[in-house]
């Protein structure tokens, strides 16, 4: 059992390997509002924010404004501090940048998505989807079964080394 939700994992991290614009994906918003703004909306221009919106069909784009008027209403040192990332600049009291922010957006994202936790996503098309096996994975079990294989070619079959007789190697016409 923990063999298949290793593979699970794996699938679904090769998955984000394969698609990183998964994390641009504006629904990932609504799974964690707090989050976004605080790793991704506040760092966006005007230009990037309106960009950012144009996917979204209405019923969306008015949970986000609530979201977003609700965290600007408690401010961003009253959030609540529910992720590694809020805690870890809670404590250590330091400015985030641009790119640190998107990291740890993509980190808390990326875990997220391998726990199973985001309800839009249809997880059975990566699950059981055999195209996201690791390559290397496949190549060392097939390399483990030709080496567990015995080679005969080069031996009498009782161990000892085939002795060639009468064959030089070169063909005589």
């Amino acid at each position: 059992e923990h063999a298949a939700e290793l593979k699970v994992k794996n699938r679904r991290k090769r998955y984000l390997d394969m698609h990183p614009h998964y994390f641009d994906d504006f629904t990932l918003e609504l799974g964690n509002p707090k989050l976004h703004y605080f790793c991704i909306r506040r760092f966006q221009t005007a230009t990037e924010r309106e960009t950012a919106g144009h996917g979204q069909v209405a019923s969306e784009k008015m949970a986000s404004s609530l979201w977003r008027a609700e965290i600007r209403k408690e401010g961003e040192e009253d959030m609540v501090q529910y992720t590694v990332f809020e805690q870890n600049v809670a404590k250590n009291n330091e400015a985030v940048t641009k790119e640190e922010a998107r990291e740890w957006w993509v980190d808390e994202m990326t875990q997220r998505f391998l726990c199973g936790k985001d309800r839009a996503f249809d997880y059975k098309t990566v699950d059981e989807n055999h195209k996201y096996d690791d390559p290397e994975e496949e190549r060392d079990i097939q390399d483990a079964y030709f080496d567990s294989m015995e080679s005969d070619f080069d031996s009498d079959g009782e161990g000892k080394e085939k002795v060639l007789t009468g064959e030089t190697g070169i063909q005589d016409y």
